[in-house]
């Protein structure tokens, strides 16, 4: 196994590093035993170590492509983290996430505009179908998110600032001003809209946020949003459908 690409088909639930464990486990399983000397002169049966790691972290709700790297490809890593992606997401419109996605605390959206015809729908009781953008709104929102676009990276992610993951500030209730990036989407393909859903295709450069892609979706549509489900499908030429089951 040194020195091989593994491809594997994550499933939701489970984190990348725990992926990364569970592979190294089997693999060092199937490497069997060596005989080490302690530093008493005893020599003892030590399974051997196999070196594993990831090449771009999904969120543990998410599914799809990831790459891991053995022996010594491990130090390949930084050629794949910079490769673009593909991803399928799908998006609750009308609702709002404090991470982004379906692990936050979900809560109404508050974004429609007092001057808004639609306010007045919130106000007046009515449901959400009331205050759902037209199809022909959709499709003219998202396609304004092609090409360079700057993000703001969330508050729930791996980025370090001031030393510490932006992740453990925010949850233990630490207001931080977040970097911002230039990223590139180079398409987004409507799959299905049925409010309040609306599920998408993206291809994009390395770095992008897809939680925060669809945050912004929501946000420019006047009706806020966050990720329900999102699967990654390409990484650079590696397709999930030559990917293997983690069970396997």
């Amino acid at each position: 196994m040194n020195n091989e690409i593994l491809l594997v088909d994550k499933p939701a639930g489970v984190s990348s590093f725990g992926v990364v464990a569970r592979v190294r486990r089997e693999l060092s399983e199937q490497a069997g035993m060596v005989e080490v000397k302690g530093k008493d002169g005893v020599v003892r049966q030590k399974r051997r170590k196999v070196k594993v790691g990831h090449t771009g972290t999904l969120d543990p709700f998410a599914t799809g492509l990831l790459i891991l790297l053995t022996g010594k490809g491990t130090k390949r890593a930084n050629e794949f983290l910079k490769l673009d992606k593909e991803y399928i997401a799908t998006i609750k419109l009308g609702e709002v996430s404090t991470t982004g996605d379906v692990e936050g605390i979900i809560s109404s959206s508050s974004l429609v505009s007092s001057g808004d015809s639609r306010k007045e729908n919130y106000q007046a009781g009515c449901s959400q179908a009331d205050i759902s953008p037209s199809r022909a709104r959709v499709e003219e929102v998202v396609a304004g998110f092609v090409g360079e676009i700057e993000q703001t990276v969330p508050a729930y992610s791996a980025v370090k600032i001031n030393g510490q993951r932006a992740y453990k500030l925010a949850r233990e209730g630490k207001q931080v001003e977040m970097p911002t990036r230039k990223v590139k989407i180079y398409e987004i393909e409507i799959l299905k809209y049925e409010w309040p859903e609306l599920t998408i295709r993206c291809k994009v450069s390395s770095g992008t946020y897809i939680r925060a892609l669809g945050e912004d979706i929501g946000k420019a549509l006047g009706v806020g949003g966050y990720l329900t489900a999102l699967r990654r499908t390409q990484v650079g030429e590696y397709r999930v459908e030559d990917a293997r089951k983690i069970e396997k």
